[in-house]
């Protein structure tokens, strides 16, 4: 059984020494000072055959100083957020910054923009789980699958269960604090025919182990997940329509925001560059967060500088409304933080929703993409490649499983070419989307 975690102790405790960290640095000659400091706990079980693989309990903790004299900033850490560390980090941090150069957008957020309303988001759902019950739940997941007619094997279940503090804090007197937890169950099956071995998998994942799909839903998802892979073929090439499943959508979705984020803007490192208001998607398409969304996978009232989370409008009718920004990012590119240092919380699409099946219908021919391998994604150009799964789609209907092709194009393009938004949303992670169908892209297979 893992160790009794007390969140709200360990939540005192982590501010009452973030407030130690700023009070020495102010002693030892900073101008200014920012904290961070964490603890997280859980427990994680992989099972694999009907036997037990790993068993891990897991607590880390660690504590981020960063201070600023003058323009000069430094920053140190430690993964003991102990009080004797806290001296050491604190003049570390002090000795880096006073070595380093003068950047005249180093600093902390302008103290009128931190954080006032921190409402409860309840995204702290804790799971009384023992190392046992864990066991059995994964146990439960695989052996769903494993009794599917056509699984020849597993390549493993695994649970994860975890809580946390997390705190920030800075000397403009803000001091923030969250507690929050995350579940997930997983399952990888292998099945085999005449044509060799395919694999897949899936998986569930809440904040509240209450919402969690059932071990058995899970097992048994993966299994019809894999055997639809067998006797997969080489797809022909061509410049074809793709549909991207959810997961891989919003994959999508994450390079976009790549592209807007500040680091990547202020180093010329987007494709995205100075294109504030350029049309970059169909007029349907709208693109926001939502920090604050009660019970989100991402959801928190202040950002990583202790600015007030916000909602925020990137794509506004196609067209780009706003880049991602920190404080420090603002500051670089002339403009204003958007509340996003630590990136954006809670995507959500607002665009015209299609069926599955009214989708492959307005392909007509091309490819169904379940599965993305490599890593053939170029920021600056935004030129897209990467190796692909899936299904070849015919007069609309699935025809058989596809593999070992590559698609590629260029990510504006792809943005252009959206041509339909799935309504079979995939609500897990931060990002909810449903399948993207772009107009045409190179399919390189057989």
């Amino acid at each position: 059984m893992t160790q009794a975690f007390d969140a709200a102790a360990q939540q005192s405790l982590l501010e009452t020494r973030a407030e130690a960290a700023l009070a020495l640095a102010r002693r030892l000659g900073a101008d200014a000072c920012e904290v961070g400091a964490s603890v997280d706990q859980g427990v994680g079980v992989n099972v694999r055959e009907g036997e037990v693989e790993t068993v891990e309990l897991s607590r880390d903790q660690g504590i981020a100083v960063t201070v600023y004299v003058g323009s000069r900033k430094g920053s140190a850490s430690s993964t003991d957020a102990g009080e004797a560390s806290i001296r050491d980090v604190v003049e570390k941090a002090l000795a880096i910054a006073r070595h380093t150069g003068e950047d005249s957008a180093a600093g902390l957020a302008d103290a009128a923009l931190m954080a006032e309303h921190l409402p409860d988001l309840d995204v702290h759902h804790p799971w009384p789980l023992t190392t046992e019950q864990a066991i059995d739940l994964a146990l439960a997941c695989e052996g769903a699958g494993r009794r599917m007619a056509g699984i020849k094997s597993s390549d493993g279940a695994g649970l994860s269960s975890g809580e946390g503090v997390r705190v920030y804090a800075n000397s403009h007197g803000f001091l923030g604090s969250q507690r929050g937890s995350r579940h997930s169950l997983s399952c990888m099956l292998i099945a085999e025919d005449e044509g060799g071995m395919q694999r897949d998998y899936d998986y569930t994942s809440a904040r509240d182990p209450r919402t969690l799909l059932a071990p058995e839903m899970v097992g048994e998802s993966a299994a019809r997940r894999t055997l639809r892979r067998l006797g997969a073929r080489r797809p022909a090439t061509g410049r074809l329509p793709v549909l991207f499943d959810p997961t891989l959508a919003a994959g999508l979705v994450g390079h976009l925001m790549g592209a807007i984020a500040g680091g990547a803007l202020y180093r010329q490192s987007s494709f995205l560059c100075e294109r504030l208001g350029a049309s970059l998607f169909p007029e349907w398409f709208s693109l926001y967060e939502r920090p604050m969304e009660v019970g989100a996978m991402a959801s928190s009232p202040f950002d990583n500088d202790g600015v007030q989370t916000r909602d925020n409008v990137f794509i506004e009718r196609g067209r780009l409304a706003s880049y991602m920004l920190s404080a420090y990012s603002a500051r670089r590119l002339g403009m204003a933080t958007t509340g996003n240092a630590g990136g954006a919380r809670n995507l959500r699409i607002d665009a015209p929703l299609a069926s599955r099946d009214a989708l492959l219908e307005r392909m007509g021919r091309g490819v169904l993409v379940t599965e993305l391998m490599g890593q053939g994604v170029n920021g600056v150009t935004g030129d897209y490649s990467r190796g692909a799964a899936g299904f070849w789609v015919e007069d609309g209907e699935i025809q058989y499983p596809v593999e070992e092709f590559t698609i590629a194009g260029n990510l504006e393009a792809m943005f252009k070419g959206l041509v339909g938004v799935g309504e079979d949303i995939d609500t897990r992670g931060s990002i909810h989307s449903g399948s993207w169908l772009i107009d045409e892209m190179t399919v390189a297979g057989a």
